[in-house]
């Protein structure tokens, strides 16, 4: 009788112990349920208020700054130290009045007006509450490439190309593209001959290194005397190592491709030398570097050469 009661007891406080076991699961299932609707009902609350916050603050923004007349563009500043009108700079910006000065993307701006090939560089800023500025450098051209093509009724005709100093090849502006009248200056630019058709894209650099050589060489003849003595008329790159320059007075000149100051100074010396002789110089090798081979004419032999033009200064000019 002990035993069975004992047994009976045992499977009681089992039974309870099991029932314990239990009741403490549930609750503890529920208390984790509470925790995480709560938690998730908390993030959801945050998430909402967090997006209304947003549409609210867009709204304002919107109402009280992009869409407020307040900021509309009334006036486009445009300063250059060019030629090109700015008309046509207001046009290549892509900017009109009535835009909302703090909506206009600034970069975009700045990036179409450097599109244009006679762009070297651009900024653009805001003035409060509706100015908009944009300052533009123009790249001068140095040198003129010309390339003949078929015309579409028969013949031929010259496509003209330029070059700034860096190289950088252009189409010439379109006379009502420009705030000035094309002068005879503009037109006497050296020619640079012998580069590939090929090589001259608009908006991009010369790849042709001997291409690339002329220019530091038509650099270094402006600032030197003998711009003021003859005129520079033609640079032939098509010869390896050299650059043959030709002259307004018939002469044709030599050149290595280095140390462009030292050869114009031994040009200059035969040159003065020539006029005590009452010579002028037909042919000159100055890439020779321990002799000078010349060729002379007599001066008398020779028609009148046209008088040599200063290439005008570039003035900085304010457009409104």
């Amino acid at each position: 009788m002990w035993f069975k009661a004992e047994m009976k007891n045992r499977r009681t406080g089992r039974a309870r112990d099991v029932l314990d076991v239990k009741m403490r699961s549930s609750r503890l299932r529920a208390v984790r349920t509470r925790i995480a609707g709560v938690t998730l009902s908390l993030g959801f609350g945050t998430l909402m208020a967090l997006y209304l916050l947003w549409r609210v603050g867009a709204w304002a923004l919107d109402r009280l700054v992009y869409e407020n007349n307040s900021f509309a563009i009334q006036k486009i500043e445009v300063l250059t130290d060019g030629v090109i009108s700015s008309e046509q700079l207001r046009r290549w910006s892509g900017v009109k009045p009535g835009e909302n000065l703090l909506a206009l993307d600034l970069a975009r701006v700045k990036r179409d007006l450097e599109l244009a090939p006679m762009i070297q560089s651009a900024a653009v800023e805001r003035i409060l509450p509706g100015t908009l500025r944009i300052r533009v450098t123009e790249r001068v051209p140095a040198a003129q490439i010309h390339v003949p093509r078929p015309r579409p009724g028969g013949g031929i005709e010259l496509v003209v190309f330029e070059i700034d100093a860096e190289g950088c090849v252009m189409l010439p502006l379109d006379p009502r593209q420009r705030a000035v009248p094309l002068n005879v200056a503009d037109n006497q630019l050296p020619v640079i001959s012998g580069i590939c058709v090929s090589d001259l894209q608009p908006g991009r650099k010369l790849e042709s290194a001997q291409a690339r050589a002329a220019l530091p060489l038509i650099a270094a003849f402006e600032s030197s005397p003998m711009a003021g003595l003859v005129d520079l008329k033609c640079v032939d790159v098509s010869a390896p190592e050299i650059l043959v320059v030709t002259t307004g007075q018939g002469s044709e000149i030599t050149f290595g491709l280095d140390n462009f100051g030292q050869q114009l100074s031994r040009w200059q010396a035969v040159h003065a030398l020539g006029l005590q002789m009452d010579k002028v110089i037909a042919t000159l090798d100055l890439a020779v570097s321990n002799n000078v081979p010349a060729r002379w004419l007599e001066a008398s032999n020779l028609p009148p050469s046209a008088p040599h033009s200063a290439k005008p200064q570039r003035l900085k000019k304010e457009h409104v």
